[in-house]
Formats: C-alpha cells, sequence, structure tokens
C-alpha cells in the first residue's frame, strides 16, 4: 500500500511560480513512475506529467510542456512539480499518483487527496 500527501498549493498571480510536493509512504515508492494530474471545475482529470523511478526520464502534457518540471527525491521519498509561468487555465486541483504499472497517463493504483492551485489574471 502506497500513502500520497500533497503539498504547496495556493494562490499565485499569473506569470508566477509554485512548487508542489508530494510525500509518499511505502518502500516501494522508490521503484515506481510517479504522475502529477489536475482537475479543474467542470472539466475532466488530465494527465499533466510523469517522472520514472529513477528520475532519468520523464513525459508531459503539451499544455504545460516547457514550463512545468517534474523530479524526485527517492531518498525523501518525494516528487515535486515546478510550476513556472502559469496561466489562469492551470487553477486545478492537482494530485500525484503512483502504481506500478504506470505508462505515461496510464496504470494509476494509488492517489493523493489533492492540493488547490490558483492562478489570479
Amino acid at each position: 500500500q502506497v500513502q500520497l500527501v500533497e503539498s504547496g498549493g495556493g494562490l499565485v498571480q499569473a506569470g508566477g511560480s509554485l512548487r508542489l510536493s508530494c510525500a509518499a509512504s511505502g518502500r516501494t515508492f522508490s521503484s515506481y513512475a510517479m504522475g502529477w494530474f489536475r482537475q479543474a471545475p467542470g472539466k475532466e482529470r488530465e494527465f499533466v506529467a510523469v517522472i520514472n523511478w529513477s528520475g532519468s526520464s520523464t513525459y508531459y502534457a503539451d499544455s504545460v510542456k516547457g514550463r512545468f518540471t517534474v523530479s524526485r527525491d527517492n531518498a525523501k521519498n518525494t516528487v515535486y512539480l515546478q510550476m513556472n509561468s502559469l496561466k489562469p487555465e492551470d487553477t486545478a486541483v492537482y494530485y500525484c499518483a503512483t502504481g506500478p504499472r504506470v505508462t505515461r497517463s496510464r496504470g494509476y493504483d494509488y492517489w493523493g487527496q489533492g492540493t488547490q492551485v490558483t492562478v489570479s489574471s
């Protein structure tokens, strides 16, 4: 079993930055890929980014490519999402997720509770 807890959300002006963190429990953290998703009000949840178990490979949704960076620290059981040049359309609840069968945007079995990111114009 893996438990995930996100933090770092908040209110920021357009063009600003935030760094989200996702702390994981469980000894399997370092062997799983970790992903970030978001869900805006009235919209479906969408994939944002994923990082492989070692941190050597990442993949991003086109909407955030070049602005967001995913990273991880396996010694701290934590994955990060650095968000720069934020836009109002980035406003959403952000979730981290993981699982043993992750392939980019699919295969996630464990989810955090989410953290709100609000970008004002």
